[in-house]
């Protein structure tokens, strides 16, 4: 097992078959170097065109079309003492006749402070003169290769991850990807330092960052749509417009999980889903929308 630490020197804005930056092998470890979603790094220097410019690929040595990349996520490290949104919400989150009341779209920026754990406005409105967020960073971006040739833009997300923007791919989780192009070639980046749920303001507080993570291969693993577990939940994630699709497609991958891991049929599966599940709207800013279904580890405990 080895722990390569990877400075980048060339990005994408798009996931697909791109000449591999490194090759690691299952168990390895690596720290990166992410841009912020504008391209900016951790000097706040113009490093590549915008939107989320990729660090990678990262190529797994075994990988095949139908295993599954798990991503152990071990830390997100914001790299930069600022970070940046835009003001407002995005106009089709509101009933249509508060759109002519919103905001401006423009760019404001906020102080990152982690010995205090905040995030405070550089200029608040006066109500808002002694608040912050917390920091809870996460991967805004991130996926593999899909299959075909084909090259996704970073702006969207689909079967092979991409621009999810879900909270819930944040550190001390593992994300599965289903492997479509040998040697998965493995993307991430477009960490935010903090968001709620939807990204429904249009971004996160983007910011540069440094992540670890730890890269295993999951052989013969059949995965549709990309999942996740934490210390408490399995979670699948479906990526598509409109909304009820999005969610179509997690519960699907839901289901398919708990028939491979579980030994439930449907039946038995829609009477533990029925009961236990929770939906997260992770992303409905994006071109495709993001909604995570997900059910606490308690649930199916008795299930092993």
């Amino acid at each position: 097992m080895t722990h390569h630490k990877f400075t980048p020197s060339t990005w994408y804005q798009t996931i697909g078959a791109h000449p591999a930056a490194l090759t690691i092998r299952d168990g390895d470890t690596v720290t990166v170097a992410t841009l912020d979603a504008n391209g900016y790094d951790v000097n706040n220097d113009l490093k590549a065109a915008d939107p989320n410019p990729m660090s990678g690929p990262f190529f797994i040595e075994g990988a095949e079309p139908g295993d599954a990349l798990a991503i152990d996520i071990q830390k997100i490290t914001m790299t930069r003492r600022m970070g940046w949104t835009r003001q407002g919400l995005a106009w089709h989150v509101v009933d249509p006749h508060e759109v002519r009341g919103m905001p401006p779209r423009e760019k404001i920026f906020w102080d990152i402070n982690p010995q205090q754990n905040a995030i405070t406005l550089q200029k608040p409105p006066p109500a808002l003169k002694n608040w912050s967020v917390p920091i809870v960073p996460m991967i805004g971006c991130f996926g593999v290769a899909p299959d075909g040739g084909e090259a996704i833009s970073t702006a969207t997300s689909g079967r092979h991850g991409g621009n999810m923007d879900y909270r819930g791919f944040g550190e001390n989780v593992t994300a599965y990807f289903p492997v479509a192009v040998p040697g998965a070639l493995f993307f991430l980046g477009d960490v935010h330092g903090a968001q709620g749920d939807g990204e429904i303001a249009g971004t996160g507080i983007e910011t540069s960052a440094e992540i670890t993570f730890t890269v295993r291969l999951v052989k013969n693993k059949q995965l549709g749509w990309p999942r996740g577990e934490n210390e408490t939940s399995i979670f699948t994630v479906g990526n598509a417009r409109p909304l009820d699709q999005a969610l179509q497609h997690a519960t699907t991958e839901m289901l398919a999980w708990l028939a491979q891991d579980y030994g439930l049929d449907k039946v038995a599966a829609s009477h533990v889903l029925g009961m236990n599940v929770r939906y997260d709207v992770a992303n409905v800013f994006n071109p495709a929308y993001s909604v995570a279904c997900r059910v606490e580890k308690s649930a199916l405990a008795a299930l092993k």
